[in-house]
């Protein structure tokens, strides 16, 4: 080899540097000149690289880094620069090129034949990975990225592969990804007019101090005409300042779709980006945050502007600056916040609203007549024991207590706030859709149309395993015995070298069969492991409630109420909280069983699968206490047991209303302040200082040397981002919390409010300070969010209905006061809802061991259900009362559920998805649109007249159009651009 040397001097250096070229680089196909002129450098030498943000030119930017992990050395730093010259991995890959050129290898030095074995047991895994890397590296540069690495940083064991896109690469990835862009034309917004214009100037006078100090959020009178852009049409958009044309976010999207398309194809099977970061070839992939967002010297930068406008928590009263977060992390994460900021705000009336039914409980509580005859002090009603032996005979008036309690949650009113929430569900999703519709129209998504994703790494292999197995038993056995190498070679090869895949070559619902199979099986082991552990808390309350009436102490055995339900809901809570955690888990690996051929698909899947199980993981336990609690009892003398020992718990004589407010509750506050907000705050904040403590940063050395990392090791000690679905999540279950069983719980939605306070500020400061930057990405839409809650929406109607109807005492209040009254009011109604039961039918071993408790002999007792006397001809059997409470609870929950879906149907029929003035404002785009282009061929045709020669002899019909094919690309290019 001939080996020469240049030099090259630096733009803004005075030093020169030398670079080795070696002939035969370009037949290996190796070249790296950026790296070798880089690793000559070190970062703190280069007063352009403006900390990180650039390449060392100082000119290019960095759009995109990739991180890599190296074998910690073990000598000096002497050492390691001679090694790293001598044994590096262009001399590997030049080695390799010499000999698929037959010529003969360098000779290598001497070694010891067992350090050699150790150290190439030792660096197989770190070899096979830096040579996917090489190729895969190679073949960015293949299609127009620029690459620089970076090894000598002050994080040790990470290289930094920085990205650059050139405004070719660029123009083109726009073009293919059909971006749309602000033109050069600009037109006027139609503002409102007459009595609308006056409402909205008002408004916004009265709304300023609410609005953040944001350029973006002040209303605008021009807007800019947007087109996808074109390579041949670059003359309608303002390309005067072209690193402002395309912004960092825009940037960093259009390398992220390169490195999806590009593939590492040498290695057993193709990888992509996803791959090589799963199997460790790269250990992460993230864009550049702009700067910092805290110092004295800090210079203006969006991600600033975010801190403080948005992720404060001083500024939580003020609303959101959407556009800025848009433009900051995408339309995708732009709409999420956007929809977390419309669900906050019409939490607010109906937090309001709910306060009100509550407070009306309050003040209607001393005149509620069945609470007054319960806690009468001449109430002399024995009541019947509520466990057997243990329980003694108790005096209807001691629960007092939990019957006035009861009314605050059930009470007329709560009727009227169902209807409420159903229709103010029905009022939030259709008014999301018109903010949606808006904000499409601002961020000039309205032509927008998803296009389909490439097929993930792991289904192409799934195909080519299936295309392998086809061919396999296709071969006849001398065919597989003379070739096996070869013909997997090639079926490697052609089934990853990104060829179309044919219909015979994808995978079938067959081939998927097992997955399902799978899928089904286990969603139904994890829904029943729920309904167990449900199971094992009942059990709890019914042992424990036995446990504490045997008790000494009088004020236990006065509470054992009380302890009992806020003890099993604290346990039923820590139970979600864990299992939240495996299922989510469980639902991941699910969907990767099922080999979904794109991103979207996979992400969808997940979603649905996740949301079913914790749905039913945070559900069950409510459901149970509203719906089957007191219902599967039995009587005294004829209970129904578990395990022929354990007597099914029954309800409060206030109802079991009571106790589902106590398990809501607890449940839902609990979700919100350990598993949002601490989980949130405090996983974060000790990551980080773990991260800390390995890092060993606690000398002042070590302080000031942090103080000097670029901007791209800044950002990798920071948290990946993990995608939305964990913060969608949260808020669907809260949804759910909020109108499932607002009737009772009417304060649920102010405690969503409160908690969605704290909730925007905590995601805006985790995605903004705590987070890696997002790849940005395009949505019109939430997606499968919105199903989801308008399926919630549906469902909520459906269990309210059914709360009102059997879980309260509203229907059977209504039927008393209508049918069996004597003067028309609730008087006698406690001793209407109970019957009588003769002690002496006790069955043997379950009568009460101190039957004289009360200080008398108890003959009657009493309890809540509607049965014959035992003085009856048909004593203990179910009475006409029954039937007819029956009859009209189901009456009821038909009655409710049709209206209040109709009345919903009306809510979304009477408000159009589309706002009126921004429908005119689309189609004066798509008018403006066609009359810039019809001027624009009114100007070729006249410059093609104007080229034609004038002699008539010459000039025909058919010249412009003769003319016009025959000019050159070029030329018409040149013109068009003038024009």
């Amino acid at each position: 080899m001939e080996k020469n040397e240049r030099s090259t001097t630096i733009p803004g250096k005075e030093k020169e540097v030398d670079i080795i070229n070696i002939k035969g680089i370009e037949d290996i196909g190796y070249v790296q000149p950026d790296s070798i002129l880089l690793n000559s450098l070190a970062p703190e030498e280069n007063t352009q690289c403006q900390h990180g943000l650039y390449f060392q030119d100082g000119e290019r930017r960095v759009d995109y880094i990739l991180t890599y992990h190296i074998k910690k050395p073990s000598s000096s730093r002497s050492n390691r620069q001679s090694s790293r010259f001598t044994d590096n991995a262009f001399t590997r890959s030049l080695r390799r090129g010499t000999a698929r050129l037959g010529r003969p290898p360098p000779p290598q030095p001497r070694v010891v034949p067992e350090v050699a074995s150790q150290d190439h047991s030792m660096d197989y895994h770190e070899d096979d990975k830096r040579y996917r890397r090489e190729e895969f590296e190679g073949n960015l540069r293949d299609m127009g990225l620029e690459l620089e690495k970076d090894e000598d940083t002050k994080t040790p064991g990470v290289g930094f592969v920085k990205i650059h896109a050139p405004w070719h690469v660029l123009c083109r990835e726009a073009e293919f990804m059909k971006l749309k862009m602000p033109t050069k034309k600009v037109y006027e917004v139609k503002q409102c007019s007459g009595v609308g214009a006056k409402i909205n100037t008002l408004v916004n006078k009265a709304t300023e101090p609410l609005h953040p100090n944001v350029e973006e959020n002040r209303a605008q009178n021009v807007k800019h005409l947007s087109y996808a852009f074109s390579r041949e049409k670059q003359h309608l958009f303002d390309l005067s300042d072209r690193d402002s044309f395309f912004d960092s976010k825009t940037r960093a999207s259009i390398v992220f779709e390169v490195l999806k398309r590009t593939k590492c194809t040498k290695a057993k099977y193709s990888m992509g980006i996803t791959s090589l970061l799963g199997s460790g070839v790269y250990t992460a992939a993230y864009p550049l945050h702009d700067g910092d967002v805290d110092g004295e010297n800090v210079e203006p930068n969006d991600r600033k502007l975010l801190y403080e406008e948005w992720a404060s928590y001083s500024v939580f009263y003020k609303y959101q600056p959407i556009g800025l977060v848009r433009k900051y992390f995408g339309e995708k994460i732009g709409l999420y916040f956007a929809w977390l900021g419309l669900y906050t705000q019409m939490l607010i009336p109906a937090s309001l609203v709910g306060v009100i039914v509550f407070l009306y409980g309050c003040a209607t509580v001393d005149n509620n007549i069945p609470s007054m005859e319960i806690c009468h002090p001449r109430n002399n009603i024995t009541m019947c024991p509520l466990c057997d032996r243990a329980c003694n005979y108790w005096k209807l008036k001691e629960a007092c207590g939990t019957a006035r309690a009861s009314h605050l949650f059930d009470n007329p009113a709560t009727v009227f706030f169902s209807i409420f929430m159903a229709l103010w569900a029905a009022m939030f999703m259709e008014h999301w859709k018109r903010r949606q519709m808006r904000l499409n129209y601002e961020w000039d998504l309205t032509g927008f149309e998803e296009e389909e994703d490439h097929p993930r790494a792991e289904y192409e292999l799934c195909v080519m395993q299936k295309s392998l197995k086809k061919e396999h038993k296709t071969q006849k056995p001398t065919e597989i015995a003379e070739e096996p190498t070869n013909k997997w070679k090639q079926t490697v090869q052609s089934a990853m070298a990104g060829l179309k895949l044919t219909e015979k070559e994808k995978l079938t619902c067959r081939d998927r069969l097992p997955a399902y199979m799978t899928n089904i099986v286990m969603m139904l082991l994890m829904i029943g492991v729920t309904f167990a552990i449900v199971f094992g808390v009942i059990l709890y309350r019914i042992s424990i409630t036995a446990a504490l009436h045997m008790s000494n102490n009088p004020t236990t055995r006065s509470n054992v109420r009380l302890m009992v339900k806020t003890t099993a809901a604290i346990i039923n809570l820590v139970v979600i909280l864990i299992l939240d955690e495996v299922y989510g888990a469980v639902a991941r690996w699910l969907t990767v069983l099922e080999v979904p051929k794109t991103d979207k698909s996979f992400e969808e899947r997940l979603i649905f699968k996740t949301f079913i199980l914790k749905f039913v993981n945070a559900f069950t336990p409510i459901i149970y206490i509203a719906f089957f609690r007191g219902r599967l009892v039995g009587r005294p003398g004829s209970y129904l047991y578990v395990f022929e020992s354990y007597r099914m718990e029954e309800c409060a004589h206030g109802g079991c209303l009571m106790e589902l407010c106590i398990q809501l509750s607890i449940t839902m506050l609990g979700k919100q302040l350990i598993q949002n907000n601490l989980f949130e705050i405090g996983i974060p904040k000790l990551k980080k200082l773990i991260r800390y403590i390995k890092s060993k940063r606690r000398t002042f050395q070590e302080e000031e040397r942090e103080k000097k990392l670029q901007r791209y090791e800044t950002d990798h000690f920071l948290e990946p981002f993990a995608g939305l679905t964990p913060e969608y999540m949260e808020m669907i279950i809260q949804f759910g919390f909020v109108t499932l069983f607002v009737a009772s719980f009417p304060l649920a939605p102010l405690f969503a409010l409160l908690n969605n306070i704290i909730e925007i500020r905590l995601d805006a400061k985790k995605f903004v300070a705590e987070l890696r930057r997002p790849v940005a990405a395009r949505a019109k839409d939430i997606g499968i969010w919105y199903n989801l809650l308008r399926g919630v929406a549906k469902v909520a109607v459906i269990i309210n209905a059914f709360v009102i109807s059997f879980t309260s005492d509203f229907i059977p209040r209504l039927v008393y006061q209508y049918m069996y009254s004597p003067d028309g009011s609730m008087h006698g109604f406690v001793n209407h809802t109970m019957s009588y039961f003769n002690v002496s039918d006790f069955q043997d071993g379950k009568e009460p061991m101190d039957p004289h408790h009360l200080g008398y002999q108890v003959e009657m007792c009493r309890y809540k259900d509607y049965r014959e006397p035992p003085w009856s001809n048909t004593p203990y059997v179910v009475s006409k009362e029954f039937w007819a409470v029956l009859a009209a609870r189901l009456a009821f929950v038909i009655v409710f559920q049709n209206v209040v879906m109709l009345m919903s149907d009306i809510v979304d029929w009477l408000i159009p998805d589309i706002p009126k003035d921004i429908s005119l404002q689309i189609h004066k785009e798509k008018i403006l649109m066609v009359e810039l282009f019809m001027k624009e061929e009114q100007g070729k045709m006249q410059f093609i007249d104007s080229m034609t020669p004038c002699d008539g002899k010459e000039r025909n019909n058919h010249a412009p159009v003769a003319r016009s094919r025959s000019i050159p690309h070029t030329y018409s290019h040149t013109h068009a651009n003038n024009f």
